[in-house]
């Protein structure tokens, strides 16, 4: 037999091979995957905790009639401020969303933001220290929604301490952005 003969011979003999396998009707053999057993599930029944109750808001109609009596039940806190800053810092953003989330309660409700400061330093310079304080205050309030309409801003720098020690914790206490309600 030629080389070429051969050729053709193995050449023939593989591409018969190849379509009988491809042609056959008979479909591969499938091995069944092994049925996992079930596992007993466990239902424990707990009682189910009786909801929250949401927290009671305070209505408009249920407010004093009187500004003192509102200002004196304190329901907006100060904001106070580090010595020679009006900044409003992260610990103070807490009393600050309180009270944004209770003039928004109240629309009706109009307050002054008085600026303040403690004792250190010139007459002049804590006014201007005091209206920056008041107005941090106010623009941050503006900043969760509360209208800035109903805010008004006053300085009065050192000239009304709340605490009359002449000491660092009496002048932590001066340091503030104090709000009082002016109309209901």
């Amino acid at each position: 037999m030629s080389m070429r003969f051969r050729r053709l011979l193995v050449g023939a003999l593989a591409a018969a091979g190849f379509l009988a396998v491809s042609c056959s009707t008979k479909p591969p053999a499938r091995v069944a995957a092994p049925v996992p057993t079930p596992t007993p599930t466990v239902v424990r029944l707990e009682p189910t905790p009786a909801p929250t109750p949401a927290p009671a808001r305070i209505v408009e109609d249920t407010l004093p009639s009187s500004v003192d009596e509102i200002n004196r039940r304190g329901y907006l806190k100060d904001a106070f401020f580090e010595l020679d800053e009006y900044a409003i810092e992260p610990a103070q953003r807490d009393a600050l969303a309180g009270d944004a989330t209770w003039l928004k309660a109240h629309p009706s409700v109009r307050a002054t933001i008085e600026g303040h400061c403690d004792e250190r330093g010139t007459a002049a310079y804590n006014m201007a220290l005091g209206e920056r304080r008041a107005s941090a205050a106010r623009e941050y309030l503006a900043s969760l929604g509360v209208d800035t309409a109903r805010l008004k801003t006053i300085s009065y720098g050192k000239e009304r301490p709340f605490a009359t020690g002449h000491d660092e914790a009496s002048w932590a206490q001066n340091r503030r952005g104090h709000f009082v309600v002016t109309a209901r």
